[in-house]
C-alpha cells in the first residue's frame, strides 16, 4: 500500500513522535502486523520502532525525499544475505519500501529482544570483510560525495540563527578545498557509509551484526573509519586500548594518515549540521546544537559532546 505520494516534503512536515505514531499505525495495518505495543528506540534520521512481542523492526524516514535510498538499502540488505554476511535482514512477505503518509517505511528482522552492541573489535571484522567484497553493478551504488550530502543538509537548515548557519557554510566552504586535495591510500571501493559503534549490534544466537545499510556507496575505505578514530581522539568515547584493538583487527590506523585532520573535521561538521535538522522538535537536540556550535567557534575540546 502507497499512500501520500503527491505530498511534497514541504507538506510531510517535521518528523515527531506523534506523526510518526500515526504512520507507524497505517503502515503496521495495511502490512498486517499489530502496532499496539511497539516501542519507540530512536528518533533521529529514522523513526526506529520494536513491534513488542514480534521480532519486527519498523523504520520511518524522516526525509520524505528517501525512497530511492531506501529502494537501495533494501537491495544491499538482500544481497548482503546472499553473501551470508552478518548484517540486518529485510522482513520478507511485506513491500519493501513502503509510502505512507508521505513517508518512507520499512520493516526488518529484530536483532534481538533488546538492544546490546557490539564490541569495536567486531567492527573492525565485519568492515575488513565488508571491504573485501565485490558489489555487483544492480546494486546500483552512487559515487559518495560528502560535500553535496552536506551542502544538502544546510539547506534544509530552517530552526537555527542566520549567524549560525552563516558560520557552519563558511566552515564547510573551507573544508571543501581541504577535502578536494587529500591524497587517499586504502583502496576506493563498497563502504557502510556510516560506520561506528552505534551501529553494529548484537544477534541473539551472539555474533554482530552491520545494520543502517541506508548510507552504502563507493567511496574511499578511510570513510569507515574515520567515526571510530575521532570517537576515540575527540570525543573520547571510546578507550586507547579499543581504538588500539580496532586498528590491530582493521590492519591501518587512520590517525598515522595525513589527511586524518581534515576528514575529522568534515565528518564532525556533518554531525552537527545533522544535529541543526532537529533543534525546531527536540530541546535535547537544540541544547546539544548549541553546545557543538560553541565549540566549533572557540575550536575548544569536544570532550563534553553527547553521543545521540
Amino acid at each position: 500500500m502507497i499512500s501520500g505520494e503527491s505530498e511534497s516534503q514541504g507538506q510531510v512536515g517535521e518528523l515527531t513522535a506523534e506523526s510518526a505514531g500515526a504512520v507507524l499505525r497505517e503502515a503496521c495495518e495495511a502490512a498486517g502486523w499489530d502496532s499496539s505495543e511497539a516501542e519507540l528506540l530512536r528518533l533521529g534520521s529514522h523513526a526506529v520502532y520494536r513491534l513488542g512481542p514480534a521480532p519486527v523492526i519498523v523504520r520511518i524516514a524522516r526525509d520524505p525525499g528517501s525512497l530511492e535510498e531506501m529502494e537501495r538499502a533494501v537491495r544491499v540488505a538482500r544481497w548482503l544475505e546472499s553473501e551470508d554476511f552478518p548484517a540486518t535482514r529485510v522482513l520478507a512477505g511485506v513491500q519493501q519500501p513502503t509510502v505512507v503518509g508521505g513517508r518512507v517505511v520499512t520493516f526488518w528482522e529484530s536483532v534481538q529482544e533488546r538492544e546490546e552492541y557490539a564490541t569495536v573489535e567486531e567492527l573492525a571484522d565485519l568492515l575488513r570483510r565488508l571491504h573485501w567484497l565485490k558489489e555487483p553493478e544492480s546494486l546500483g551504488l552512487p559515487y559518495f560525495d560528502p560535500l553535496a550530502k552536506l551542502w544538502k543538509r544546510l539547506r534544509a537548515l530552517d530552526g537555527v540563527a542566520e549567524d549560525d548557519r552563516k558560520f557552519l557554510e563558511e566552515r564547510a566552504g573551507k573544508l571543501a578545498k581541504e577535502y578536494d586535495r587529500l591524497d587517499f591510500v586504502l583502496p576506493f571501493g563498497l563502504i557502510h557509509g556510516d560506520a561506528n559503534i552505534g551501529n553494529v549490534l548484537r544477534h541473539r544466537d551472539g555474533h554482530a551484526v552491520l545494520i543502517d545499510l541506508d548510507d552504502f556507496v563507493l567511496a574511499p575505505r578511510e570513510w569507515d573509519l574515520i567515526l571510530t578514530a575521532m570517537f576515540y581522539d575527540r570525543f573520547g568515547w571510546h578507550t586507547r586500548s579499543e581504538y588500539e584493538a580496532f586498528v590491530y583487527r582493521y590492519g591501518f590506523d587512520l590517525m598515522n594518515w595525513p589527511g586524518y585532520p581534515v576528514l575529522a573535521d568534515l565528518r564532525e561538521l556533518m554531525m552537527v549540521v545533522w544535529l541543526g535538522q532537529q533543534v525546531s522538535a527536540s530541546r535535547k537536540s537544540a541544547d546539544e546544537f548549541r553546545r557543538r556550535m560553541s565549540t566549533l567557534r572557540s575550536d575548544g575540546s569536544r570532550r563534553d559532546w553527547r553521543p545521540f
